[in-house]
């Protein structure tokens, strides 16, 4: 499936795969329906039989076996067709769930999660019914109408000319409602998504909301959202309402008609009352296929609404396909980083890195300073090509990192971000997140360098302790730990720390610094930092000032030789100290 293709062409690749069972189903409602065109004739044969005198018990016979007949194959496909809408069903959520998680960071940056969530939920199960019920019952529909009309014209063509004049008038009044049907259903299932937009906004953010008592002002969002999907929810009930009035009005008018016409004619000698009976029954039973045919319609055109959603996220920029499972390989030796002539710019037309060029070699620390936004964690994003510089090369071991497989330039890269996500679910479902094959053993070990042994020994389940969602269990800087440990877990070659001492105490800070000293004996570290007693004893620090690379040095090199960093040492109270690389 392409992103250019139309909603209905979507629609029909969706069935592609099930045509086999769509087309049995299809001909079981087929032959179903048939059935149903034999009571009239049966109700003739009854009526003349009664006139005449003869024996009933065959015709009676005949209408029950009809009926039967007719139930039973109907339940087949109905089944049949409920199967695969359940098929199409999950086809598309699995679809739709890898395009999600395949989505570029950037893309993602501008979208809503609760949108997302209203897509891959409400959106896809309003599928469900058009991706087989909507095509086949119009299919089938159109069928025994024809059919249903070819057997009234034989009966008597007057009447039939007074069926179709009212039958007109009714389809008129379809296709001038249709379309809007379908604009309706679009502003309801984008009104939806708002919603649950709104809703996932306040509860990513619950105890910020509790905290400030701002529960009534997020109410009043969600009310507003729901206000206006129920606003677009009645005018699609509205205008379905009028279909359906017109779809009824008309099956009884035409009755009517039918009715005092034929009984006229019957009366003249030009129809005989049997034949009345059956084109009565006949035209009962048209009602059916009609029906169907404008409930399908409506279907397809709520289904196009979806689509058109679904096809939205589609179209959106992915990664390239990759396998997320690609273990460390078994070279762990630290790799030199270069950034040259990098300008990149969240919009275009505002660059937050500007010609910058710097080289990391392999091993050791580097620490990335400079005031707020001036680009720091940008060069963290550019390394892991959660964006591509506009110009200029990001390298990783002589190699620009667009050149790389994405999955083992990730494999190979260990990222602690600053907010340090912990997934709901065990301590140890957390830590081998990144490394599923790590066994207990392995995660002890990362958890004592990340100083995490004395919280694992209060945890009442140790490694099997549920965490909460989000981590609610833990603190802080617990939550940073466990983020680090996890990454280490994976043995990456290059390891990028983003503001990891923000929510440490002195004591757990100091030990921590300790660690990452430790780790970059055999690793690449970069450290993102705006504490600069976190990176005091780097081997190089990196001063950024609005996104140009203004200084490159130690610690103590840096405080004699640059203004900038002189003043935010001194604003954080830093002086060489005892151990600060010279």
């Amino acid at each position: 499936m392409t992103g250019n293709k139309a909603p209905w062409r979507h629609l029909l690749a969706h069935l592609r795969p099930h045509w086999r069972t769509v087309l049995a189903g299809g001909v079981l409602g087929l032959l179903g329906g048939a059935s149903g065109l034999v009571l009239p004739l049966a109700a003739k044969v009854v009526v003349d039989s009664l006139l005449g005198k003869r024996a009933l018990l065959g015709p009676v016979l005949l209408l029950a076996g009809a009926a039967i007949v007719g139930a039973v194959l109907t339940a087949g496909s109905r089944y049949l067709l409920e199967r695969t809408g359940e098929n199409v069903v999950r086809r598309i959520r699995d679809q739709l769930s890898g395009w999600i998680l395949s989505l570029k960071v950037g893309a993602m940056d501008r979208l809503q999660p609760g949108d997302l969530m209203s897509r891959l939920t409400s959106d896809v199960t309003l599928l469900r019914s058009v991706t087989a019920n909507a095509v086949v019952n119009a299919v089938t529909g159109l069928v025994m109408g024809v059919g249903a009309i070819a057997l009234l014209a034989s009966t008597d063509l007057v009447l039939v000319g007074v069926t179709a004049g009212v039958l007109l008038l009714s389809c008129l009044v379809f296709a001038a409602t249709m379309p809007r049907i379908a604009a309706a259903n679009q502003r309801m299932q984008v009104a939806i998504g708002r919603l649950a937009a709104v809703t996932e906004r306040a509860l990513g953010a619950f105890r910020t909301v509790k905290a400030n008592g701002t529960e009534r002002r997020e109410l009043t969002r969600a009310v507003d959202a729901s206000a206006e999907a129920w606003r677009h929810g009645l005018r699609v009930a509205g205008l379905q309402a009028v279909v359906g009035v017109a779809g009824t009005l008309s099956t009884q008018v035409t009755f009517i008609a039918v009715l005092g016409i034929g009984a006229a004619r019957v009366g003249a000698g030009a129809l005989t009352l049997s034949s009345l009976i059956a084109f009565l029954l006949c035209l009962t039973y048209l009602s059916g296929p009609i029906g169907q045919v404008v409930s399908s319609v409506a279907q397809w055109q709520a289904g196009l609404a979806a689509v058109r959603r679904l096809t939205e996220v589609e179209a959106m920029p992915r990664e390239p396909a990759g396998r997320d499972d690609v273990a460390p390989g078994a070279d762990h030796r630290p790799v030199a980083v270069a950034f040259t002539g990098v300008t990149f710019g969240y919009l275009p037309e505002t660059p937050v890195l500007h010609d910058v060029t710097v080289q990391v070699p392999a091993g050791g620390m580097t620490a990335i300073v400079g005031p707020s936004g001036s680009g720091k964690s940008t060069f963290f994003a550019l390394l892991q090509r959660f964006y591509e510089a506009q110009r200029g090369h990001v390298s990783v071991e002589g190699r620009d990192v667009r050149q790389w497989p994405l999955d083992e330039l990730r494999a190979a890269i260990g990222y602690v971000e600053q907010d340090a996500p912990v997934l709901a679910g065990t301590l140890r479902d957390n830590l081998r997140y990144g490394a599923p094959a790590a066994t207990d053993e392995q995660i002890r070990a990362v958890l004592r360098r990340a100083r995490l042994t004395t919280l694992l020994d209060q945890l009442p389940d140790g490694l099997d302790t549920v965490v909460g969602h989000r981590g609610t269990t833990l603190s802080g800087g617990q939550r940073q730990r466990v983020a680090i440990a996890r990454a280490l877990l994976r043995r990456p070659r290059l390891l990028l720390l983003d503001e990891i001492t923000s929510q440490l105490d002195a004591t757990n800070e100091a030990a921590l610094r300790e660690a990452i000293e430790d780790i970059a004996a055999g690793t690449t570290v970069i450290v993102v930092a705006h504490r600069l007693s976190t990176v005091v004893n780097s081997d190089r620090i990196v001063v950024l000032d609005a996104g140009r690379i203004r200084a490159v040095g130690t610690h103590r090199g840096l405080v004699e030789s640059d203004e900038l960093y002189r003043e935010l040492a001194a604003g954080q109270l830093i002086t060489a100290g005892k151990g600060a690389r010279s």
